[in-house]
C-alpha cells in the first residue's frame, strides 16, 4: 500500500455502520487483511489503520522500556479503545459504540487521509479543526516546512 489521499464525506448509519468510499476502498487494498481503529493523539477522533501500516507502529511502540513508568503509561493510554474490524461484502465497517462516543460523531462523517492512516471525524467537528485563514496557514506552514531546505 502506498500514501493514501483524499478528504471523503460519508454518512453513518443507526448501527454505526459506514460505506468505505469506492475511491478510498481502491486505495487500501486487500481488505480481508482487517483493520485496527483507535482513538486519536492528538485530536477528538478515531485513527483507521491498515494491518500493515498498524505493525509498523506497533513495532514503535513494542521498542519501549516498559521498565520505565512514562513509558507504561504511554502504552496504556495509546493502546486504549483499539479495536480489530473488517469490512464486510458489500464495503462497509461498523465503527464500535465506545468509538463514536469518544470522537462525539453523529450522522455525517469525514474520511481524511493523512498518508499512512485516515482520520474519521464527525463533520462538524471536522470543518472546525481544520479551519484557518490563508494568513494563519502560510505561517505555519512557513514555521513546519520552511527550514527543510525544499528547493
Amino acid at each position: 500500500m502506498g500514501i493514501l489521499i483524499g478528504t471523503y464525506e460519508c454518512k453513518i448509519d443507526a448501527k454505526g455502520r459506514i460505506t468505505l468510499p469506492a475511491p478510498l476502498k481502491k486505495q487500501l487494498g486487500d481488505l480481508e487483511a482487517g483493520f485496527v481503529l483507535k482513538r486519536s493523539d492528538f485530536q477528538r477522533c478515531i485513527d483507521f489503520y491498515t494491518m500493515t501500516e498498524w505493525n509498523l507502529e506497533m513495532q514503535k511502540v513494542n521498542s519501549l522500556n516498559r521498565y520505565i513508568k512514562e513509558n507504561n503509561d504511554f502504552i496504556r493510554k495509546f493502546m486504549s479503545g483499539v479495536k480489530l474490524i473488517e469490512i464486510d461484502s458489500v464495503g462497509r465497517m461498523l465503527i464500535p459504540k465506545d468509538l463514536l462516543e469518544y470522537a462525539q460523531i453523529d450522522k455525517e462523517i469525514v474520511m481524511s487521509a493523512l498518508g499512512n492512516r485516515v482520520e474519521i471525524w464527525d463533520k462538524t467537528a471536522y470543518e472546525k479543526a481544520i479551519y484557518t485563514s490563508p494568513e494563519d496557514f502560510s505561517a505555519l506552514a512557513e514555521k513546519v516546512m520552511g527550514g527543510l531546505g525544499n528547493d
